[in-house]
């Protein structure tokens, strides 16, 4: 299984539009455009998962740097995703309040 990162997508293809652009070449496990948790809009990027990494390798070749709607395609073989940690937001804080202990600051 190759998972395929799609790039520079147009702001309105959904995740069916991008199934159909790779289904051409060759079997699609999952198409997924990703969109804004907010407003729900289409960030421009997306995800494909090709069950044949021959297919899959195929399908760069072909669709990268192809126009769609107007904006040229950036398709290659997505990298792991970076562990952020897990927490998210805010700061730390050591719970003293304000600054902190400052003797050792320098």
């Amino acid at each position: 299984m190759l998972k395929l990162y799609v790039g520079n997508l147009p702001y309105n293809m959904g995740d069916e539009e991008l199934r159909v652009l790779f289904d051409a070449h060759g079997q699609v496990e999952s198409a997924r455009v990703i969109t804004d948790r907010d407003t729900g809009r289409s960030r421009g990027f997306g995800f494909v998962e090709m069950p044949n990494d021959g297919e899959a390798r195929k399908a760069i070749e072909a669709l990268a740097e192809t126009e769609v709607g107007g904006r040229r395609l950036v398709v290659n073989e997505a990298r792991p995703r970076e562990d952020r940690g897990g927490r998210r937001g805010g700061g730390g804080g050591g719970g003293r309040g304000g600054y902190g202990d400052r003797r050792n600051r320098w």
